[in-house]
């Protein structure tokens, strides 16, 4: 569902992803707070379209600005232990790793998911793209659906 909200203007453009984390304590006081802090903290969201009439409005959070833009809940890629994953079923993410280094560690601990809640697979993306699993998971890429609000 499309929703309008206010984001920093370097953000603003077609595509971009964000995850809303919520009011600043720059945001006290301020004229826009209710058409800015109006998404669900912890979402992953994409922009999908800038609305071309809107203005260059004054931020104390963003240097440049904030405007008026259309946002999506957006999907999210990560690894789900491979064992019963395919495009329909229900999944939770198998747990933190504190393996930065690892080429995968962006897909076991995605921004905007969270570990204690249930994910629809829309796709199986295939392998991850690390070679071996410091935790020894089994585990294959996916796109999880973004999560019913």
């Amino acid at each position: 569902m499309t929703q309008v909200t206010l984001i920093g203007d370097r953000l603003a453009s077609p595509g971009t992803e964000f995850v809303y984390e919520g009011e600043s304590t720059a945001c006290e006081g301020c004229p826009y707070r209710q058409q800015c802090l109006n998404l669900t903290e912890g979402v992953r969201y994409e922009v999908t379209g800038v609305r071309e009439a809107g203005q260059l409005l004054d931020c104390a959070v963003h240097d440049t600005g904030v405007r008026a833009v259309e946002v999506e809940p957006a999907s999210i890629t990560a690894n789900v232990a491979a064992k019963g994953a395919y495009a329909g079923s229900k999944v939770s993410l198998p747990g933190p790793c504190p393996h930065t280094e690892c080429p995968s560690h962006e897909y076991c601990v995605p921004e905007g998911a969270d570990f204690e809640t249930e994910y629809r697979i829309d796709e199986i993306v295939g392998d991850p793209p690390h070679e071996f699993c410091y935790l020894d998971r089994e585990l294959t890429l996916v796109e999880l659906a973004p999560p019913e609000e």
